[in-house]
């Protein structure tokens, strides 16, 4: 049982960094995340707005 609890953990972690860099977050700072939070880190990246690249224009 406690190694289905770590397994589920880890993959609710993966799926959490994909979420993130599909926000244009980074996913390996939020992979570790939710590594500590678990399912309280996927309710925030649920609810948080995705961030917009600003574009930088090439002096040519």
């Amino acid at each position: 049982m406690d190694n289905q609890y770590v397994v589920g953990w880890g993959t609710l972690a993966l799926i959490n960094a994909a979420l993130a860099q599909g926000k244009n977050r980074t996913g390996l700072n939020w992979f570790l995340l939710s590594l500590v939070l678990g399912p309280a880190a996927t309710f925030i990246l649920l609810f948080v707005e995705k961030r917009e690249y600003k574009q930088v224009r090439e002096n040519q």
